[in-house]
């Protein structure tokens, strides 16, 4: 069997999605859609802004989402997955692709998210951190530790066995830090985010999400979505729609889905969309899947 899975935000680079453009009429009529539901020629940046331009909130999220899916769509039309997934925002793409949602509809959540959680990364100082070499219920116990005596930590990102990303105040994650790295932590680096993502200082966006996304129609999918917040296979509309907005304050279990995945019969794993980031991680929780990327038209 074969699954799909779609990076997230960090996977941008100058110049993404130009040679779409140029080579395929398909992609380039479906960036000029996006330009007119963004409102801003969002191609011009992508195609020829600068590293930091693609940094921009309002640029990021949907730059990642539009780069994988109309590279879906121009070399996969007659591959089908049999499962899919996506990390994060990753997961916005994957909901396109097996039909549980339009592309314009997928585009406009995708947009207000970006700029829902930037107005909640400005209400209170706050950031993340790398873990590694650590097992998760250490992790888990010291968060929960810190939490309790009020500053707010929490894991994020279940990525792959010994690395784990914490999310929270910037009080709780400078404690985690030196918690974690007396417990034995490989490494415990602060990462250059702008806010706490995937932790409960992400419920005013929540808030603000989950009105767009309870407005949006969501379709029976093609085949099953392992999303972020359940790590399990999914296929109710209904609970997708759920899933999604629980996903801005839950942790992503990255780990646990692909896990899952591979139990319930995924032999290989193909990446779509900028960089190559899930492969890695892929290989770090199972060595014996296969992997592979599509990262352009000139790799398949």
């Amino acid at each position: 069997m074969k699954a799909f899975v779609f990076p997230g935000q960090g996977a941008q680079f100058e110049g993404m999605g130009k040679d779409l453009y140029e080579q395929s009429p398909i992609a380039k009529d479906l960036f000029e859609k996006a330009n007119d539901i963004l409102g801003f020629r969002i191609t011009d940046i992508m195609f020829e802004g600068t590293a930091d331009d693609l940094k921009q909130t309002k640029v990021t999220q949907p730059a990642i989402f539009l780069h994988s899916v109309i590279l879906n769509e121009l070399m996969t039309k007659d591959l089908k997955p049999d499962m899919v997934a996506g990390h994060s925002l990753g997961e916005f793409s994957a909901l396109v692709v097996n039909k549980a949602l339009q592309f314009e509809d997928g585009l406009t959540l995708v947009s207000k998210r970006a700029l829902a959680m930037q107005k909640a990364c400005e209400l209170e100082p706050s950031t993340m951190a790398a873990i590694l070499g650590l097992d998760e219920h250490t992790i888990i116990d010291i968060c929960q530790n810190i939490t309790s005596d009020g500053a707010v930590v929490v894991p994020a990102n279940f990525n792959s066995p010994g690395q784990i990303v914490i999310s929270g105040s910037e009080k709780g994650i400078d404690r985690a830090i030196e918690l974690l790295k007396d417990m034995g932590a490989r490494r415990a680096i602060k990462l250059n985010v702008g806010g706490a993502f995937h932790s409960p200082l992400m419920e005013p966006a929540r808030v603000e999400l989950e009105e767009a996304i309870r407005n949006t129609k969501f379709a029976e999918p093609i085949c099953p979505v392992y999303q972020n917040a359940v790590a399990k296979a999914v296929s109710n509309p209904a609970d997708i729609q759920e899933n999604l907005i629980r996903q801005l304050t839950a942790p992503v279990r990255w780990t646990h889905s692909v896990q899952q995945m591979i139990a319930d019969g995924a032999e290989e794993f193909v990446e779509i969309g900028p960089g190559n980031v899930l492969q890695g991680l892929i290989k770090k929780i199972d060595r014996t899947v296969a992997t592979r990327g599509i990262q352009s038209l000139a790799v398949s």
